[in-house]
């Protein structure tokens, strides 16, 4: 075989590979194309017998289907069977929860972007803008989150009443039961706008609306529990809180202590099959003041009262909290961010069987009712409150930034405060980003169970980072409490959303990529099923079919890989031109790779992948970081791919591009198979590694639209509360920046005057007189940069108190405010 043909024979396998060919193709291309060589000489009789053996060889399994199952499938089969690692009930019906959506897309290594580009845009109702004008506005006027953290320790009687009779409480629920029936979106929108202002009230309004009862109800329950409930629940007359954590059942909570056992009981003078309960809860939001009690527990049947199955498994039910039996405990103080949260305990308390969720053929469904409710709810409360704190922080810390001035230049014209600057607006982009594209497919019908763990993981993290930076921007005026202290509570807060709705640790390194590895790959749940089919027969048909998808999958994703990675994604498929193109090329690459890589690590690790958390949390940092460049590609688009948002599209995919690369790295350095993860570093990464962090200059793009007033900022910023009350921190933030940008042609002008010898004095006063008198400046400027010096102190001055008193005694008249100029002459 000359080397000619060769290539020419490797380049047609390749072709065919890299292209998904039909099996026609495949069937009728090698023949055709030896005989071709052959006539021209390229390749010897010999050399064709070389290539034609193997040929015949896959040409005889495929035609004959049978012998293929016999003497490969059916070997194959047993190996895996014996592999394959334990799944327990609980852990099959996670997997089960929601469906696949567009991770199912990137886990394919080929994602179709005009199917993403083609999911209709968030929008809201003129009636859900309405209420968020209206309602969520007056709310967030009338927040005092002082005076609710340091002083109250609760939300007022008049803001709780707020609250319900604005049905805030109802968001989910149909207007048929009196609730507002909103979409996601604006579900999403409400909490976002209420987190800039208040936590502990945005977290009050999160839970009726999302891993609750009424959440449950409408999903299954009984027609009667649904009348018997969603409207109290949506007008407020009902509070409710769901009772999952025990104390030594945190995350494992297939793992609960609490039981229920079916026995017949004496209710209400009758005696009725029932439950007996006990149970001991905490950490559970609005617990204090509930009247209405979801509760997980693990149902009992030893008499077989329901049915055969004396183990029914984890069941749901709703008990009004003045059951017998129930005791609520005090409160507990979640790092003094005063949501109600607390302990609830139950002895020997008696229910009757049609308080389970569903009736009694709910009985034993609990896990699945709570995953498929997570599938969705993890999507929607906990990344709004982090967005939230995103803009808040891109809006004012770089309000901030802008107006405080040290060395004779605003802060954030320093590169340090740049560099973290551009990560609080780069990170904001991208958490929003996520969001949206999260919220579009719930509104579209989608249960993403995957992506709602991948939202909820990465943007609370994001949410931490974006905090730390801007308390480390803010200096001072962060760390010192009190009324005027727009991110103390942010950053107290952080570890909440951190740990609740899945602890983020077990998130990254259990429930992403393990739960997406097999619920997203287009063949491993296939496989899962096979081997578990009761039939023989037909598990091995089932396993057949998969198997040889599954191989013709990784022989596709091998050759893409190294195409690919050679030409670092260029001449590959992007539905968009201009400064998109680049990235939608190299997402194809990381897509293509993650699919490659996924398959090997399975196959080489098989059941002990579940026990390598720190790989598994690698692979889920990938697949994560691939769904967060996609959205941020598909907001740019949605937004009209308007050319001063490209740095910060820009940032945002570097950003992603970087982890992706960090995470393969990381992958690929901790492999047990060496030898195969230095073939794969060759087959990613044949050039070496091609992506950096964000660069300086983008860093200052970014760092500029936060500085100043403008669409760009807007933008980013939109839907988090705003005002223009000077009374308000935010609103003399915002005066103050708009001042301060009107007023630089002007400090220029002076600094100008002053090397050249024209000005003397140092102090602004005198400076601006000498200005006048020399005709450089107008008496229209020295009113202007005079208001722009009172708004720098006003916005630089920090909360301070008569004396230090015990948390709750200082009322609001009591605090006063005192000057960096003051403090430092004080000390």
């Amino acid at each position: 075989m000359t080397l000619l043909g060769l290539i020419l024979l490797l380049m047609t396998f390749w072709g065919l590979a890299y292209g998904s060919a039909r099996a026609i193709v495949w069937i009728i291309t090698p023949p055709v194309l030896l005989i071709a060589l052959n006539l021209a000489g390229l390749v010897t009789p010999v050399g064709s017998l070389l290539v034609a053996l193997p040929y015949a060889v896959a040409l005889f399994f495929y035609l004959m289907p049978e012998q293929r199952r016999q003497w490969i499938s059916k070997p194959l089969l047993a190996t895996f069977r014996s592999v394959m690692p334990a799944m327990s009930q609980t852990e099959k019906e996670a997997l089960n929860a929601g469906n696949v959506w567009w991770d199912g897309a990137l886990f394919s290594g080929q994602p179709n972007w005009q199917d993403l580009l083609h999911q209709p845009a968030c929008q809201l109702s003129e009636r859900e803008q309405a209420f968020i004008d209206g309602p969520v506005d007056e709310l967030c006027r009338m927040l005092d989150d002082w005076q609710i953290t340091h002083e109250d320790k609760d939300l007022s009687p008049r803001i709780w009443e707020f609250i319900k009779t604005s049905g805030m409480f109802g968001m989910i629920i149909p207007e048929s039961y009196g609730g507002l029936g909103f979409s996601a979106y604006a579900h999403s929108q409400v909490v976002m706008k209420v987190a800039s202002r208040s936590i502990t009230a945005a977290v009050t309004i999160m839970v009726p609306n999302s891993l609750g009862p009424a959440k449950l109800l409408l999903q299954y329950g009984t027609q009667e529990q649904k009348d018997r409930y969603l409207q109290k629940l949506a007008i407020g007359e009902e509070i409710p809180c769901f009772a999952l954590t025990s104390p030594k059942a945190g995350s494992d909570a297939g793992a609960i202590p609490d039981s229920g056992v079916v026995t017949y009981g004496n209710f209400q003078g009758k005696e009725v099959l029932g439950i007996r309960l006990n149970f001991e809860k905490r950490y559970i939001t609005l617990a204090p003041i509930a009247t209405l009690i979801g509760l997980a527990f693990k149902l009992e049947d030893p008499e077989r009262l329901l049915s055969d199955d004396p183990l029914p498994g984890i069941t749901v039910a709703l008990v009004p909290r003045e059951t017998a039996g129930i005791k609520v405990g005090k409160r507990h103080m979640p790092l003094d961010i005063p949501f109600q949260n607390g302990p609830i305990y139950g002895r020997d308390v008696f229910i009757p069987i049609d308080w389970v969720m569903g009736g009694a053929e709910g009985a034993g469904q609990g896990w699945r009712m709570l995953m498929d409710s997570l599938s969705e709810g993890r999507g929607i409360s906990l990344p709004a409150l982090s967005t939230g704190a995103g803009k808040t922080a891109s809006r004012y810390t770089g309000a901030y930034a802008a107006v405080r001035s040290q060395f004779n230049q605003p802060i954030g014209h320093f590169e340090g405060v740049e560099e973290a600057l551009a990560r609080i607006g780069g990170l904001t982009y991208q958490m929003d980003a996520a969001r949206k594209l999260t919220l579009s497919a719930l509104d579209s019908g989608e249960t993403p169970s995957v992506i709602s763990a991948i939202v909820k993981y990465h943007l609370t993290e994001r949410y931490r980072q974006v905090i730390n930076d801007a308390m480390d921007i803010q200096g001072g005026s962060g760390i010192c409490l009190g009324p005027d202290n727009l991110f103390g509570r942010a950053y107290q807060a952080i570890p909440i959303g951190i740990t609740v709705e899945g602890a983020n640790i077990l998130t990254r390194s259990m429930i992403i990529f393990g739960q997406g590895a097999i619920r997203a790959h287009p063949f491993v749940l296939k496989e899962f099923e096979a081997a578990e089919n009761p039939d023989q027969q037909a598990g091995l048909i089932q396993f057949d079919s998969a198997l040889f998808g599954h191989i013709g999958f990784v022989v596709t994703n091998f050759a893409r890989t190294l195409w690919l990675g050679l030409t670092h994604g260029r001449l590959s498929e992007s539905p968009k031109g201009g400064p998109m193109r680049r990235y939608f090329q190299r997402l194809n690459w990381m897509s293509a790779s993650f699919a490659l890589t996924t398959d090997l690590a399975l196959m080489t690790l098989g059941g002990s992948l579940k026990r390598k958390e720190r790989l598994s949390a690698r692979l889920g940092d990938i697949l994560s970081n691939l769904y967060i460049s996609s959205a941020c590609l598909k907001r740019f688009v949605e937004e009209g791919e308007k050319p001063e948002d490209v740095p910060l599209m820009q940032w945002a995919l570097d950003d992603s591009l970087y982890r992706m690369q960090h995470a393969l790295r990381g992958l690929l350095r901790n492999m047990p198979v060496r030898p195969l993860a230095w073939v794969m570093r060759v087959l990613i990464f044949p050039t070496g590694l091609p992506f950096h962090k964000p660069t300086d200059r983008l860093d200052h793009q970014v760092a500029r639209a936060l500085l100043s007033p403008g669409e760009v900022r807007d933008r980013l910023t939109h839907g988090v509360f705003t005002d223009d009350d000077p009374q308000q921190r935010i609103g003399q933030l915002e005066q103050a920046l708009h001042v301060v940008a009107k007023v630089i042609p002007l400090e220029k002008t002076l600094k100008r005057a002053k090397r050249a010898g024209q000005l003397h004095a140092r102090e602004l006063p005198e400076l601006i007189k000498e200005a006048i008198k020399l005709g450089i400046l107008s008496e229209s400027d020295k009113s202007l940069l005079t208001e722009a010096e009172r708004l720098r102190n006003q916005v630089i001055e920090v909360n301070a108190f008569e004396r230090l008193m015990p948390s709750g005694s200082v009322s609001g008249k009591q605090q006063s405010k005192v000057s960096t100029i003051n403090k430092l002459g004080a000390a």
